[in-house]
């Protein structure tokens, strides 16, 4: 398999540092807020990359860290009237919430940063003692880039551009350089808003940064397989997390593989609240079933940028129903003839799309040439039995990597009442009675179905 490497520029052959065993990190949410859908896009993307590599044989390993500890949180804390603790575990139990409706279930472990306390300090401790790390009086201990010669790799740069997320950035008239960040910032007070951690080099809270390195170090030691997270953390975050790693152990890469989910838009503008196109992964989640989201994901490039909007979702609901309908239709087929091994052609020409950079637009392009094409076979009653329950045996393990398909609406069961409506519904047609055909078609999606027709007659369906 290849994968885009942001570290390297280019598409890297995906070989593990101990053969099938992988070990991922992502940079999970800081709880001070309600999730978006542009951690959606990131979340489902490596919910459904990870469940991807399980199927195909790796044993993956998936960390997930929680920023329970910020400025962020103690800001929003003080708002509400608050303690940040507090405030951090109701936004955690709301995320692992959207989570969970989203069908995301392959973390194998997320970690909160308040519970690694003891780890952040002896990475600090030791960056201390190999020179990287200076105290500012009153301030906190900070990290001197300039120290790291390789400071920059990750990003190909060492400054701000514009592009970047420039929230959380450290100012402070005394550092030494720039672009020196806090890793452990002092807390001087006995004011409650500030939750502070005892320390040898004094009473504060952890920097942002080292949080990640002090968790990943902690389950997979100085080198792992592959991070993972939006693109936006490229810089500083990531390259923070680099610097202060190979710091601590000399060894690089700290990652071999930096994958970078690309930016979500809404109506082709940046999210935010100011614009009022701030969406919510509860507020969306009340309009479309997730299956709809996560299909509207996965459907684009991981790595490239998308854009949110109505049309895009109408899109997608005609897409699923179209699968939908497929898979109904191949659980009724029951023709007698050889075996076409249509599975096994589409299964590997689907599975090599994934294989060439988790290329899913390729990949479901492939999946929908199939289906057009075992359409006119399943008219011509062209599909045996057997074959019909291997193609939706494929698309069932299809569905355990991605979750677009409502399996509930393809296997529910028609009632003979609701058939009976739709067959009174066709005579009214025939018979011109307009009225008494749209009365019949209320009646059934009343019940929960709806009618479509077809140039070949009405089909019936689940809503």
């Amino acid at each position: 398999m290849k994968i885009y490497n942001t570290l390297s520029g280019k598409k890297d052959d995906l070989k593990p540092i101990h053969g099938k065993k992988i070990n991922l990190f992502v940079c999970g949410p800081t709880v001070y807020d309600y999730s978006h859908i542009g951690h959606a896009r990131t979340y489902v993307i490596f919910d459904a990359f990870v469940k991807y590599l399980r199927q195909i044989g790796y044993d993956v390993f998936y960390l997930q860290n929680i920023t329970d500890i910020d400025d962020k949180i103690i800001a929003r804390a003080r708002e509400k009237g608050v303690t940040p603790k507090d405030l951090a575990i109701a936004f955690e139990i709301e995320y692992l919430k959207d989570m969970k409706t989203l069908g995301i279930n392959s973390i194998s472990k997320y970690a909160r940063a308040t519970n690694y306390i003891k780890q952040i300090i002896s990475q600090i401790q030791r960056l201390e003692e190999k020179g990287y790390a200076y105290k500012i009086e009153g301030d906190g201990i900070y990290y001197n880039i300039e120290k790291f010669k390789n400071y920059g790799k990750l990003a190909g740069r060492t400054a701000l551009g514009a592009e970047d997320a420039v929230t959380r950035i450290d100012y402070s008239k005394d550092k030494k350089n720039r672009g020196d960040f806090c890793i452990w910032k002092f807390n001087e007070t006995s004011d409650e808003s500030e939750p502070s951690w005892p320390a040898p080099f004094g009473a504060g809270r952890p920097g942002w940064h080292i949080e990640d390195t002090a968790i990943t170090e902690k389950f997979f030691g100085a080198q792992y397989d592959i991070h993972g997270g939006a693109r936006d953390l490229i810089f500083p975050h990531h390259e923070a997390e680099i610097s202060l790693m190979e710091a601590i152990s000399g060894k690089r890469p700290m990652a071999k593989y930096w994958m970078h989910t690309g930016f979500l838009t809404v109506s082709n503008q940046k999210m935010g609240k100011s614009l009022g196109n701030f969406i919510t992964i509860g507020d969306l989640l009340k309009r479309c079933p997730a299956n709809f989201l996560r299909f509207f994901i996965v459907k684009n490039l991981w790595s490239s940028p998308v854009d949110y909007s109505e049309s895009a979702m109408i899109e997608v609901k005609s897409a699923a129903d179209k699968i939908e309908e497929f898979l109904r239709k191949i659980k009724n087929a029951k023709a007698v003839t050889k075996n076409l091994k249509l599975a096994k052609t589409f299964e590997k020409s689907f599975y090599a799309e994934l294989a060439d950079d988790f290329n899913t637009p390729k990949a479901f392009a492939v999946m929908f040439e199939f289906i057009g094409k075992t359409n006119i076979l399943l008219e011509q009653n062209l599909i045996s039995k057997k074959e019909a329950q291997e193609i939706y045996k494929l698309f069932q393990n299809i569905n355990k990597i991605f979750g677009i398909i409502n399996f509930e609406k393809v296997n529910k069961a028609i009632p003979a009442e609701v058939k009976k409506l739709a067959k009174l519904r066709e005579l009214h047609r025939k018979n011109k009675e307009w009225q008494k055909a749209d009365e019949a078609r209320a009646q059934i999606e009343k019940k929960g179905f709806t009618v479509e027709d077809t140039k070949d007659g009405s089909t019936l369906k689940s809503l």
